[in-house]
Parts: C-alpha cells; sequence; structure tokens
C-alpha cells in the first residue's frame, strides 16, 4: 500500500492534460439538423434542405463564450444522425446538400476561424454513431469513420480537443458497430499531438453524470482498469443507447481502497458537462427555462471549483447565433464570479506556517510557486492567517500543485473567535481547484489544517472571498 500511496502521490498530468485543466471553462454548440426538426436525435433521414440558418454568424458564437470567460468552444461536427457541418466529400448527408449558401458553406470552418480571431481554443465532436450511414456495423465504416476525421483534423488548423461519446446503437442495417478506439487515437496523436481525447479517450474522462454536479471527493489520478473502454461509462447525452458498466458514478474513484489492488495508476481527469437549457440541442419552447446565473455560479462551483473542467452547452438557435436569453445570463454570470473572485482577502494578512517552506507562494497568484512540508513524511500541517483588521468572506479557495501531484485526502478551515476555534469548512480533496462557500465569517485570524496526505502536501495558492451581492 506503501508504495501504491507513493506512486499515486508523484503521477502527475501531461502537458496536454494540464494545459486543459488550466482552461476551466469550455463551451459546447450543439448545431446541426436537429436544430431544425426540433429534436434531441436525429434517425439519419432527415433532408439536408432543412438545414439552413439565415443569419448563421460563428463570430456572435464564439465571442458571446469569450466574452463569459469560456477558454475553449468545441462543435458539433456531426451527430448521430450523420448530418455533416462541414462538406465532407465521403457522404452527401451534409451542409453541400442544403440550400445554406447555395451548399457552399461551411460551420466547421467557420467556426474554427472565429475561434482563432478571438483566442479562443477549437474542439470538434464526432459522433461515433452513423444512423445514416450503410456503412454502419461494417469493417468498412471505420475507414469511413477515419477518413471523416482527418478532413476535421486536416482542414481546419489547430485542433486541442476531440471529444468522443459512447453512443452505440443500430445504423440503417440494424446492426452494431465495433467501434477501432486505438485507430483513432493513433490517428489524433499523429494530426493534432497538442489534442486532448475526450471522454470516450485516454486524456479525459466523464464525471458520471449531465448535471454539472462533480464529485465531492475528486480524485484526477484513479486505476487503469477503470479506464478501459468497457468499462467507461459513456451514457453522454442519453442513458438509453449505451449504459455505464462501472463505477464511474461513485462518489470516489481514486481513494485508498479503490488503488488498493490496483495493478496501473493513470492521470484522468473529469470533464463535468452539462447544458445551459433543459436539451442539447436548442428548442424554442425552453426560452424561458435557460439556467439562471444563480444556477450557473452553483454549477461552477460544483465543477470546477471541485476539480473538474466545465462543459457547458449553449446551442446555437435556429438563425445560426446564441439566443438572447442565454447570452445574458452567461454576461451576468461572468460579471458575479468576477466580482467575487477580484480580491483576494488573504493577501491582507500575515502567515504563520506550523512547517515548511514558501508561506509566500499562498498568495503570490503564481500557480507554479507553491508552498510544501519540509519532508515527504510531513502528511500534515497548519498554516494561521491573521488579518490586521476583522475580514468577512465566505468562499475558501484551495489550489495543489498538481504539476507535483495530487496529494491532499483531508483538510478543515478554523475561524478564531476569541475564546476558541470554530470550524467552518472542510473537505477532502483539492486538486486543481477546490472552492466551498459557508455561512459568512467575520474574524481576524483564520487557520487552514492539512489532515491527511499521500507524501508532502503542495499549496499552490489560498483565497477568502466574499461573494458578490446577489448570489
Amino acid at each position: 500500500m506503501e508504495q501504491i500511496i507513493h506512486k499515486a502521490a508523484n503521477l502527475v498530468p501531461t502537458e496536454r492534460q494540464f494545459k486543459w485543466q488550466q482552461m476551466e471553462l469550455t463551451a459546447f454548440l450543439h448545431f446541426g439538423i436537429n436544430t431544425f426538426t426540433d429534436k434531441e436525435w436525429g434517425d439519419g433521414s432527415e433532408d439536408p434542405q432543412l438545414f439552413n440558418p439565415s443569419e448563421l454568424n460563428a463570430e456572435q458564437c464564439v465571442k458571446t463564450c469569450k466574452d463569459a470567460g469560456f477558454k475553449l468552444v468545441i462543435l458539433t461536427a456531426k451527430h448521430h444522425d450523420g448530418f455533416c457541418l462541414w462538406p465532407s466529400k465521403y457522404t452527401e448527408h451534409s451542409v453541400k446538400n442544403s440550400p445554406w449558401k447555395n451548399g457552399k458553406g461551411d460551420v466547421v470552418k467557420e467556426v474554427a476561424n472565429a475561434c482563432k480571431k478571438y483566442d479562443v481554443h477549437f474542439g470538434i465532436y464526432l459522433s461515433p454513431w452513423d444512423r445514416n450511414s450503410k456503412l454502419y456495423g461494417t469493417d468498412a465504416y471505420n475507414d469511413y469513420f477515419v477518413n471523416q476525421l482527418t478532413e476535421l483534423l486536416t482542414q481546419y488548423g489547430k485542433v486541442d480537443e476531440v471529444w468522443f461519446d459512447g453512443a452505440n446503437g443500430e445504423g440503417p442495417n440494424k446492426k452494431k458497430q465495433v467501434y477501432d478506439f486505438a485507430r483513432w487515437y493513433k490517428l489524433i496523436r499523429s494530426l493534432q499531438s497538442q489534442a486532448v481525447i475526450s471522454i470516450m479517450g485516454p486524456d479525459v474522462r466523464w464525471v458520471g453524470t449531465e448535471t454539472g454536479r462533480g464529485r465531492e471527493t475528486e480524485w484526477s489520478v484513479i486505476s487503469a482498469d477503470v479506464q478501459s473502454q468497457e468499462k467507461i461509462a459513456a451514457a453522454s447525452q442519453n442513458d438509453v443507447v449505451f449504459k455505464p458498466k462501472s463505477d464511474v458514478r461513485g462518489e470516489d474513484l481514486g481513494g485508498r481502497e479503490k488503488i488498493k489492488d490496483a495493478k496501473a495508476l493513470v492521470w484522468y481527469p473529469a470533464e463535468t458537462d452539462v447544458s445551459i437549457r433543459p436539451g442539447w440541442f436548442f428548442h424554442e419552447k425552453e426560452n424561458e427555462k435557460v439556467k439562471t446565473p444563480s444556477q450557473l455560479n452553483d454549477i461552477y462551483f460544483s465543477s470546477v471549483g471541485r476539480n473538474g473542467v466545465l462543459l457547458l452547452n449553449i446551442p446555437p438557435n435556429k438563425k445560426g447565433l446564441i439566443q438572447t436569453e442565454d447570452s445574458l445570463h452567461l454576461f451576468r454570470w461572468s460579471e458575479m464570479r468576477n466580482n467575487t473572485f477580484k480580491s483576494n482577502l488573504a493577501k491582507l494578512a500575515s502567515i504563520k506556517i506550523s512547517k515548511g517552506k514558501n508561506a509566500h507562494s499562498l498568495v503570490d497568484g503564481n500557480y507554479k510557486s507553491y508552498w510544501t512540508t519540509s519532508s515527504p513524511k510531513d502528511t500534515s500541517a497548519e498554516i494561521i492567517f491573521t488579518f490586521p483588521q476583522p475580514q468577512t468572506f465566505d468562499v475558501l479557495l484551495l489550489q495543489e500543485n498538481i504539476m507535483v501531484g495530487q496529494r491532499i485526502e483531508k483538510f478543515g478551515a478554523e475561524y478564531w473567535n476569541g475564546v476558541k476555534w470554530i470550524s467552518f469548512a472542510e473537505g477532502t480533496t483539492v486538486g486543481y481547484k477546490r472552492l466551498l462557500r459557508f455561512p459568512t465569517v467575520t474574524c481576524k485570524k483564520v487557520r487552514l489544517i492539512i489532515l491527511a496526505s499521500r507524501l508532502n502536501p503542495t499549496i499552490s495558492e489560498i483565497g477568502f472571498y466574499k461573494q458578490a451581492s446577489g448570489q
């Protein structure tokens, strides 16, 4: 067990995984033939003539995401219906047979170009399931899929994320496909080596729900066997077609009990996906059901604030624009976040640490600098913040330096009321970022206690914040 914990504590993300984690906020644009049929899942028999976004403006879509704080946009280049948003030469079921721009349009190109213009990372979703292709269910389909994937990876510049779900229903011939994941991964690595492959992929896993809520205990280091394709729960977007086959929905995937018999360990972080609307594609009837700024803020705290990356779906409407209601809620939510985190009260305090070094690193705003204890055997510590005047706060931020490893297993936070220490927050894992909210505390002295850690803990940043009004 000691050897396994030592290995787990020293496992770190790849460079591509680390850059992905730093994005924190990523966006999904579900757009396609379903937008015009008012469906969530098409059956592949749709007439391409239905696709005609009258005012498609990829720049409006991407800039809306950027202005709301999103760092990456993933476009549904092809959903389960098989309709392609680019003029693929391998099928007629695409924009080239639509009236939009007289069949000369290319949605993928326009979104990719908009991402370049606004310095937003670009990603693609290509559904493995294809309800239109007659090849689906045969060996030839894997060639077809690779050909389309190659088009997307070679014609639109840099791709930073390739997103697959596990939908595996029947095609037109009533057969299911055996997916050649290894071949797909090899192709992506050869053509776009910087791209993370999610969530049916080796870089990023699905968190296990589509509620926007991550685990209270979220380990990025898990047993390697959970990563096998047969055991990844891939019920993304609908639970009907592909049932989860493992405990990926469990409350703890990487605790000591979960990894004690592991044959290998892997860094496999969680992506938390949810839609800003009840559905994934735009439906006019849902305009009054867009998640409110407060709901989006709750999602932020339970996804990014629980060592995950949020993938929020923001579906363009039939015109090809982000709907006004969606934009308004996104911007108000962004304002709430910015107002909350603009001032770290911890910077006002003097810091005393029971053991370790680099106390100044805790509040210097530099993720790469960090505090740690003096020895790997020092798995606990106490950090005391003393303010010159009483401060009021209701948010605690913690960040570990995951390029050293994810180590903290349990922590608590207390304030001094003049007589004794009073607990106001506690948690288990930290990872890249942990955010906790609690009833308002006003005090002059706070202490953070690291109660358990895999080897010596590392902390890059500690913050105390007061939530902006209106939350």
